[in-house]
């Protein structure tokens, strides 16, 4: 069963940075992605970053520029670099694995980014 455990969440002004990591219990057979999303009060939960099994990576538009994601050589820890914070980043980020294959979606417990003055 994969277990998802964010962190590095936090406080943070705008312009500043913060490192979110994630460690999964085991990755599944074949391709898969791992990602993160974030949601907003009152919005819907959205894709941040993604990064497959094989290494493509995706990115929001409004992210692009701003936040990596990568994977340890284990495979085992998705990070997400996040710089140049803004305001609007501010959100519940939260860590999935999706294994291509099935239609499995497993989800880490989220951890609340806040970026203010």
């Amino acid at each position: 069963q994969v277990q998802l455990v964010e962190s590095g969440g936090g406080l943070v002004q705008p312009g500043g940075s913060l490192r979110l990591s994630c460690r999964t219990s085991t990755v599944p057979n074949g391709l898969y992605e791992m990602g993160w999303y974030r949601q907003a009060p009152e919005k819907q939960r959205e894709l941040v970053a993604s990064i497959t099994s094989v290494g493509i990576t995706n990115y929001a538009d409004s992210v692009s520029g701003r936040f990596t994601i990568s994977t340890d050589a284990g495979k085992l820890t998705v990070t997400l670099q996040m710089n140049s914070l803004k305001p609007e980043d501010t959100a519940v980020y939260y860590c999935n694995l999706r294994p291509l294959s099935t239609n499995a979606n497993y989800w880490g417990q989220g951890t609340q980014v806040t970026v203010s003055s």
